[in-house]
């Protein structure tokens, strides 16, 4: 004995010597590379291919849906609170759970729910129904908020089986089922689905029978689930499936049969324990013959007012490491000495507010992250090297009972990808631990952060809190709010601020020497290539034209384009970075005429990021006022072919409904036509015939062919955007789509409707400015040059007032004006010259 005693400490300590070893190489070799990866480059979970999370991994508040949206965002507001209190108030509940049932016996048969036109079949039947049995599994370890991986439905007939992962954007189909106050939705012990429901997809229950709760009234010895099916059903059951990773997929047969029967003897169970309620009130003395009914009603509905919020600490990891500290500083009875236990409380305060950030970052539990038992190891006898720190690790995890979480590696991938942070966090005395966590939030997901962005934690930057992220609680919080919105700026500032000068400042000069305009070096060389022009001067490059330009910028009494530019804000005179911002927004400019759309320059000015947010606010404000102005809706709700939208708009106003009720967007229908085009022949008949159905959607439910597709290719584009893409796809389109997308020079009245745009009120803006107003000519017919433009210029005026007025630019360039007429002619070697753009071979390459 006493040898193998020997033997198993001789094997621990050339452990620890091969792992301090093995962890120094790999270290040394890492910062030779100079650069470090995250596990979950290699590893990506299913939640990442979520495309909207309704409760995120920062600090903000959890919003909850609102039904009335002119109402003010309160956080503690249930959307249907007042259905709810309505069924609280109902004296005599209708409840009848009566299966048609016979045989108990769970078939072999089931639906899985996994695709958006399943679910829609689903909430269709669900609709007919006048209740329904509900249970939920929930993912926890590998997720920090955790999301739900399945909803199991049962009726009377059928059980289903809903993949919560990959119809997770689409759950929203189920909401007004779970809502109405007709249907009785039953579930056990529902507290916490409740919240699930709430915090994945905005799902409120209305109308639940909660059998834990109905067990809770009839006082019965246990109110398991368990319990009630070996008592009532003769089924048992193994709830240590409950534990069981709920993200794979397929499901085993073992956890399918679990799953199913959570639900499926849910509503046999709910009926007898609804006649045992009214045994027991047909047999009480009181007078209230409906008194246990009513109240497991009660207790149940008023589960349903439950509200999900995310747990707020003062800082980040604090229960945690109180618990931890009192936990170990109890179990030594007070023996430790106050600079010891200072200096341990410390520790383990800076462990788990690393842990709950890694996890927060990682998307992970904090279980998985780094136990307790790990941080008290570590807290307790603090490491001298990676290595050891990682020994450490995997050696306090040998004595953590593992059977509630199986999965659980140690040391886990988080602290294997982070191992010097924890070492750094230790070793190193900061005068500001806020700033090392935030370097750290930087390093991870920062613009050059070695962790992949997500939806999960991609708003800890946006949102950043550093009231949340301090180990001390005397932070000021007006200072915190400061932090954050900074963060959120420097982030903004990284990601979309021009990354060059915008203006290059060269010249351009007619053959007789006078000045033109001032360009950028692109446009230079343009000129240059053709031979229309020749190099002048270097420093800055200037160039003479070879030919006699179409009028000049002096003739037309506007001397903008031949001021030099700064690359500053024009608001503030900010320097140190800029974004283009567009005066007159896109989704108006590019239903002008050609001559008037072409030469923007003078709307397009550069503003830093405070400034953009403030004339974007006021831009939006706008809009909302011409909507109003002209009794437009503000963004189009669908999708119609040219053709129809004509044949529409001179039919009688149910028409005009029908356009609103039923379309589809622009990027549902250019993806559905790519995929048909690429890879129509080779699709499952099921998947070829949904894609089909969208895009016959947009054309009126006709029969399309491969011509239709291609056209449906550019729906919602610009004419610019649309040269684009086929210059850059190398799409060669056989049918013009002229056809489908008429120019606006080409349109009036009614014809000047273009529905593939997004933002449907410039369309009828357009269309009041070329037919409704006084000014404007009602005969432009194609090819016309018979414009009447005061009614655009006027808008244009607006436009540029709006922003005067937001930003009270300081520092615009000389010759801006917010009477700035816009019109210049075209010349013969003009890019915008109609019978150029009507040549292939002059294509635009600028």
């Amino acid at each position: 004995m006493e040898l193998q005693h020997k033997v198993k400490i001789a094997l621990v300590v050339a452990s620890f010597a091969a792992l301090t070893i093995l962890f120094t190489a790999r270290r040394r070799r890492k910062r030779r590379s100079g650069s470090t990866s995250c596990y979950l480059r290699d590893d990506q979970k299913p939640q990442y291919a979520f495309k909207r999370v309704l409760a995120d991994n920062s600090y903000s508040a959890f919003k909850h849906l609102k039904l009335n949206m002119n109402k003010d965002n309160d956080v503690n507001s249930h959307p249907y609170e007042s259905e709810i209190l309505s069924l609280l108030e109902n004296s005599s509940p209708e409840l009848n759970f009566i299966s048609e049932r016979t045989d108990l016996t769970l078939s072999d048969t089931y639906a899985w729910v996994e695709t958006e036109s399943q679910l829609e079949e689903l909430v269709d039947v669900l609709n007919k129904e006048m209740v329904f049995a509900v249970d939920t599994e929930q993912h926890s370890l590998r997720s920090f908020l955790g999301f739900t991986a399945l909803i199991q439905i049962s009726t009377h007939k059928e059980d289903y089986l809903v993949d919560t992962i990959a119809l997770h954007d689409s759950m929203n189909l189920l909401r007004p089922v779970f809502a109405n106050r007709s249907i009785c939705k039953v579930f056990h012990g529902a507290d916490n689905d409740i919240l699930w429901l709430q915090r994945d997809f905005h799902i409120y229950v209305v109308n639940l029978f909660d059998t834990a709760k109905a067990c809770e009234v009839l006082s019965k010895p246990m109110k398991s689930l368990a319990y009630l099916l070996e008592t009532y059903c003769r089924v048992a059951t193994n709830k240590m499936l409950q534990r069981e990773d709920w993200r794979q997929r397929p499901l085993s047969a073992d956890m399918v049969q679990y799953a199913r029967t959570d639900a499926h003897y849910l509503l046999y169970i709910a009926n007898c324990l609804l006649f045992e309620l009214k045994q027991v009130n047909e047999n009480s003395s009181t007078d209230d013959k409906f008194n246990f009914l009513l109240e497991a009603s009660r207790r149940s509905n008023m589960t349903c007012l439950q509200l999900y919020s995310k747990e707020t600490e003062g800082s980040p990891g604090e229960s945690a490491a109180s618990s931890i500290s009192s936990r170990h500083l109890n179990s030594q009875g007070g023996s430790a000495l106050i600079s010891c236990k200072t200096q341990f409380q410390d520790r383990v305060r800076r462990l788990c507010a690393w842990r709950d950030l890694m996890a927060r970052v990682h998307d992970e539990s904090l279980r998985y992250v780094l136990s307790d038992q790990a941080i008290l190891a570590i807290a307790i006898q603090v490491p001298k090297s990676t290595g050891e720190l990682y020994a450490t690790i995997a050696q306090a995890d040998l004595n953590v009972d593992l059977s509630s979480s199986p999965f659980l590696p140690s040391p886990s991938s988080v602290v294997c990808s982070h191992l010097d942070d924890i070492h750094c966090l230790l070793h190193d005395n900061f005068g500001d631990l806020d700033r090392f966590f935030l370097g750290i939030l930087q390093n991870c997901i920062g613009s050059n952060g070695s962790c992949p962005l997500s939806i999960f934690n991609y708003a800890l930057l946006v949102k950043y809190n550093l009231k949340m992220m301090t180990i001390s609680k005397h932070n000021d919080r007006k200072n915190a709010k400061q932090i954050s919105k900074k963060a959120s700026r420097e982030l903004f500032v990284q990601k979309f601020s021009c990354k060059s000068p915008v203006y290059h400042n060269c010249r351009i000069y007619a053959n007789d020497g006078r000045l033109l305009c001032y360009c950028d070096r692109r446009k230079l060389e343009w000129y240059l290539r053709r031979e229309l022009a020749e190099l002048v001067a270097d420093d800055p490059p200037a160039i003479k034209l070879l030919f006699e330009p179409k009028g000049r910028p002096e003739d037309e009494g506007n001397d903008f384009y031949i001021q030099s530019k700064k690359n500053i804000c024009v608001g503030c005179g900010e320097g140190n970075h800029y974004l283009r911002y567009r005066i007159i927004p896109s989704c108006y400019r590019i239903h002008f005429p050609e001559h008037l759309k072409s030469h923007r320059s003078h709307d397009i000015v550069l503003l830093c990021v405070d400034c953009h947010e403030t004339a974007h606010a006021a831009a939006e404000k706008h809009k909302r006022e011409l909507a109003a102005e002209f009794g437009i809706p503000l963004f189009v709700r669908r999708v119609v072919d040219t053709k129809e939208a004509f044949d529409m708009a001179a039919e009688p106003s149910d028409s005009e409904t029908n356009v609103h009720e039923e379309g589809v967007s622009p990027l549902e229908l250019r993806t559905a036509a790519m995929a048909l085009l690429r890879h129509g022949p080779r699709m499952p008949l099921k998947r070829q015939e949904e894609l089909m159905l969208v895009v016959m959607k947009y054309y009126g439910r006709r029969e399309i062919s491969e011509e239709d597709l291609e056209r449906a290719l550019l729906v919602g584009m610009s004419p610019h955007e649309r040269r684009r893409v086929q210059k850059k796809k190398g799409l060669a389109f056989k049918h013009s789509p002229q056809s489908v997308f008429p120019d606006a020079e080409h349109q009036n009245g009614a014809c000047n409707i273009d529905t593939s745009t997004v933002d449907n009120s410039s369309v009828d803006v357009n269309n009041h400015m070329n037919s409704d107003s006084g000014s404007v000519s009602d005969t432009c017919g194609p090819g016309g040059e018979e414009y009447h433009e005061d009614g655009i210029r006027q808008f244009c005026q607006r436009w540029r007032q709006v922003f005067v007025a937001a930003i009270q630019p300081r520092f615009l360039p000389a010759g801006w004006d917010v009477n700035h007429s816009g019109r210049r002619d075209f010349g013969e070697f003009s890019l915008y010259n109609p019978k150029k753009k009507a040549s292939p071979a002059n294509e635009r390459t600028i």
